[in-house]
């Protein structure tokens, strides 16, 4: 109740403010005010294609390829890697256990395993995160495919709540107003277009300053750090087009390609059972 009672304060605001400016009648012409008026909402309209880009990468586009890439080469990549730390911990228990030996000292093998579990507990982490997304994968397969239509609309509605509430845009945005874009962003992650709809009409256009000195150099302070967001957006979607799961892009639409990733896989898994199986037989002769 509380954050309606935010939310509707703050839309009551907006409205206020809206009214106030258009009873404003006086008006002191600036020539520069226009040009600069227009470069300000051209750089506002720029941002907010770039954060809808940006977010569609994060929360739509890397998570499809990621799920594809999951439910395609997941499971042999767990399995590889799984015995890849296997082979690694026997190889290290066997160094171990000769060294003992070396040293003409008693073996406890319980002593060595605990040894062992501490050294690979990294491995063991990287092991359960794959798990985890491995489920998040399986989670996401089984949601709601969204229609060409609904798509759009999601993407309609998520841009007009960005380009009104977005914190790089409107940084003297209230608590009350944060939250609610948060709330924007959930629901678009979600592909929640009922929440999306409810929101965007809660929001309305920004208040343009009025036309006096004041006004001009809040449109020229406007100007520089809209630059400086443009350009940070746009390197923040470069990183993501250069990291994964976006890189895996050429390969999960490719099912040539994904054929004959498993194939290298299945034979990586032949290969380190092999390996792990000649250092078994080692550890046993060793503990005769």
């Amino acid at each position: 109740m509380e954050d309606m009672k935010q939310i509707h304060d703050f839309a009551a605001k907006r409205s206020d403010k809206l009214r106030d400016q258009n009873t404003n009648c006086t008006v002191v012409p600036f020539p520069e005010f226009a040009a600069l008026k227009a470069e300000v909402e051209k750089l506002r309209v720029e941002i907010s294609m770039l954060l809808l880009e940006r977010d569609e990468l994060r929360f739509v586009i890397c998570k499809n390829i990621e799920t594809a890439y999951m439910l395609a080469l997941g499971s042999l990549e767990y399995k590889a890697f799984e015995l890849n730390c296997n082979v690694l911990r026997i190889k290290r228990k066997i160094d171990l256990i000769q060294a003992k030996k070396n040293r003409q000292e008693k073996i406890a093998l319980s002593a060595i395993d605990k040894l062992l579990d501490k050294e690979f507990a990294g491995f063991q982490c990287q092991l359960n995160e794959q798990v985890d997304k491995m489920n998040k994968a399986l989670d996401h397969s089984q949601g709601h495919v969204l229609t060409d239509e609904e798509t759009k609309q999601i993407k309609k509605l998520y841009r007009s709540i960005v380009k009104a509430l977005h914190p790089d845009l409107h940084p003297e945005i209230t608590p009350a107003q944060m939250q609610l874009f948060q709330n924007a962003v959930q629901a678009y992650e979600n592909g929640d277009i009922g929440n999306l709809l409810i929101i965007s009409e809660m929001v309305a256009e920004p208040v343009v300053p009025e036309q006096s000195e004041s006004g001009l150099s809040i449109l020229t302070k406007d100007k520089e750090r809209l630059t400086k967001t443009l350009e940070l957006i746009r390197e923040q979607i470069a990183n993501i087009k250069s990291e994964y799961p976006y890189t895996m892009k050429e390969l999960v639409n490719a099912p040539e390609q994904v054929a004959e990733k498993r194939t290298e896989l299945e034979k990586m898994i032949e290969e380190l059972k092999e390996t792990y199986d000649l250092y078994a037989g080692r550890l046993k002769e060793m503990l005769r």
